[in-house]
């Protein structure tokens, strides 16, 4: 063979998530009963006045090419809407939009980083933020945000971590996959030793209307000028309007990075997907009321499991704030049923008691575990008795 592949993604690590999901649905499409709690998207289908703002889009002819930032008119809601929920001000000259949320940091870490460049990412991490920090040249180095401390970061494992080539810090509150949400005091500690020590923040705020219990939801950015500066916002629609398929996120912040970001997605997607736009203009500009449909039955749902949850021989889980996720540690549940690992646990769980889930290996954290409670009650009740039957037949032998 006359050529190789690059090496930049020999080193990659396929989406555990994605794979996990994949074989859920192959083993449903041999007719097995399989429960599929992997999960990253809401079970609601988009509201219906959004699927018609796209649709009289394209009946009006709005199915070309647009400025590859994005439509003004996305850009000035997405500005008012960061002005109504966070009391931010910015221009649309600070907004791009993009292709998903996950595009934004692809984008983002593609225009920000050298080769060699340092980003420090907190564990337990979304899947995809070491792998797009290594296509980008980066490296990135792991802080493990314990347990104990709802599996958040302090200032000082963060001031630990900083080195030369340290450019940037990762902040995904809420988070995918704990749930857990960082207090406005706890982002300001951190925040100070970023601005300490000039390191750029990137603020995954993807989940933030999806909070419980009470809790809510604050952007460093919120928090003074000088963090304002210093972050870069990555949000979307995919999770709070139950738009994961339409595709559109957005960064915003810094002009320089922004306009960056824009002149590389001019030479690779061009712009978003026109009609999702329009969509998306909805979304923000039309009634919030079905995202707080969705939220209110999300945590009808963790309220109604958990304890269940939290029942099983040797399995413990710290309660979410947010997002859709339970992260349990189930460590001695597998254990006590005879497996080496976590790894194990799980592969059995899928083959033998037909229930789907995501290995915590993947998001950094071997103990651990992610349920997605973005099914059905029924579903998810379901799953708890067959996880809680497989282990007692498991200890049993």
């Amino acid at each position: 063979m006359k050529w190789e592949l690059a090496d930049r993604v020999s080193a990659l690590t396929p989406s555990t998530t994605l794979a996990i999901t994949a074989k859920a649905k192959e083993m449903k499409a041999q007719g097995i009963d399989v429960i599929g709690l992997g999960a990253g998207e809401p079970d609601f289908n988009t509201p219906e006045h959004i699927i018609q703002a796209a649709y009289q889009s394209m009946t009006e002819g709005q199915t070309k090419y647009t400025p590859s930032s994005g439509l003004n008119e996305l850009k000035m809601a997405i500005v008012a809407k960061l002005k109504k929920d966070q009391e931010l001000e910015y221009q649309p000259a600070n907004v791009i939009v993009t292709s998903g949320a996950k595009h934004a940091l692809y984008t983002l870490f593609q225009v920000l980083l050298n080769e060699g460049d340092e980003v420090i990412v907190p564990t337990p991490y979304w899947v995809s933020y070491p792998e797009q920090v290594k296509l980008a040249g980066g490296v990135p180095v792991s802080v493990e945000g314990k347990e104990e401390n709802s599996f958040k970061v302090t200032p000082e494992q963060l001031r630990k971590a900083i080195s030369e080539k340290t450019k940037a810090l990762i902040i995904n509150s809420p988070s995918n996959p704990t749930g857990m949400i960082y207090t406005s005091e706890e982002l300001q500690a951190l925040g100070e030793v970023c601005l300490e020590h000039n390191i750029l923040i990137v603020s995954d705020e993807i989940y933030e209307k999806l909070v419980y219990n009470g809790a809510t939801h604050t952007s460093i950015a919120q928090l003074s000028n000088e963090l304002k500066e210093q972050t870069i916002i990555i949000n979307g629609v995919s999770k709070s309007h139950s738009m994961t398929g339409w595709r559109i996120g957005y960064a915003v912040g810094n002009e320089k990075l922004i306009k960056a970001m824009t002149n590389l997605a001019s030479h690779s997607t061009s712009n978003p997907t026109t009609p999702s736009q329009f969509g998306s203009i909805a979304a923000y500009n039309g009634t919030q009321e079905p995202v707080e449909i969705m939220r209110q039955s999300f945590e009808h749902r963790l309220l109604n499991i958990f304890s269940k949850l939290t029942s099983i021989p040797g399995v413990t889980c710290e309660k979410p704030q947010g997002a859709f996720y339970l992260f349990p540690n189930v460590k001695e549940a597998a254990t006590l049923t005879g497996f080496v690992n976590v790894d194990d646990f799980t592969k059995a769980l899928l083959v033998e008691a037909k229930v789907a889930v995501i290995p915590g290996s993947g998001f950094g954290s071997e103990d651990n575990i992610r349920l997605s409670y973005a099914t059905s009650l029924d579903l998810l009740e379901e799953a708890i008795r067959r996880m809680d039957a497989f282990v007692h037949e498991k200890m049993a032998k």
